[in-house]
């Protein structure tokens, strides 16, 4: 893969809540942007490995994972595989990677193990974006991830206790811009499992909007059969069915993302 001209955007993908669609959010947002021309490294940080089942690449595949990188300082270059997606890599994960927190206890910099990791990448300028998809909790490796990145991406289920979660999160997202990463951003949130026919999603959906505003991307996920099936064929949706409502929403998403990024880009 040839070097971009620009270095990458590092995108965490968190939400402390499971069942959200946030590794849904990141292998198809990864094979959006790839199939937009974008050249993308998508980071399994979830122990569960589900980003890396997901993408096709069975446990007997995965030979070094993030554990190896994290844990014996292993060169993140030696642990990327192809995913048979072009334009498409991944670091994966599996269920060692549990073990991160209570390994590392007090180690120095262990809040930092990701962002050293990832600054040869920076330099090289090999992708012009890398994915993190965090587990499910604010654990060590959320806060690394976040550390690593420069914004967070927040995938929001319409569901009643939306805000409450989200309110958590950010101020994880604030204590972390305050003690370890002064540039951390919100890139935005990705309002998921939209179900138009649903009274509740449309009030979850304004009610969110009310309060973050333009922080909340206008592209929505729509609830939709075929994203659920695709994991199960180790595809990302635009590769399981292209025409389906959720690869259409996330291609949309994926321009999005781009304008934004663009928009916030120094003159």
């Amino acid at each position: 893969m040839s070097p971009s001209h620009r270095p990458p955007r590092v995108l965490t993908i968190a939400n402390q809540k499971g069942g959200v669609g946030k590794t849904t959010t990141a292998i198809n947002l990864g094979a959006a942007l790839s199939a937009v021309g974008e050249s993308v490294l998508l980071i399994d940080s979830d122990p569960q490995g589900n980003a890396s089942t997901g993408l096709g690449v069975p446990p007997h595949g995965r030979a070094k994972t993030l554990y190896d990188v994290m844990m014996d300082e292993l060169p993140i270059s030696e642990a990327i595989i192809e995913t048979g997606i072009p334009g498409l890599h991944l670091v994966p994960a599996e269920a060692d990677l549990s073990g991160v927190e209570l390994e590392l206890g007090q180690t120095a910099r262990r809040a930092f193990r990701l962002r050293d990791a990832l600054a040869g990448l920076r330099a090289a300028r090999t992708y012009s974006h890398v994915l993190i998809d965090c587990p499910p909790s604010l654990n060590l490796l959320t806060v690394n991830a976040m550390t690593a990145a420069d914004a967070v991406l927040v995938p929001l289920q319409c569901e009643f206790f939306a805000l409450e979660g989200l309110t958590q999160l950010l101020r994880t997202v604030e204590q972390v811009r305050t003690s370890l990463n002064p540039g951390l951003e919100i890139q935005g949130v990705v309002l998921t499992m939209y179900d138009r026919r649903n009274t509740l999603s449309g009030q979850v959906a304004k009610d969110v909007r009310d309060h973050l505003g333009d922080r909340v991307y206008d592209t929505m996920i729509p609830r939709n059969v075929r994203l659920s099936e695709a994991p199960s064929f180790g595809k990302p949706a635009i590769i399981y069915d292209l025409h389906c409502a959720g690869s259409q929403a996330y291609l949309k998403l994926a321009r999005e993302v781009m304008t934004r990024e663009r928009g916030a880009a120094p003159a």
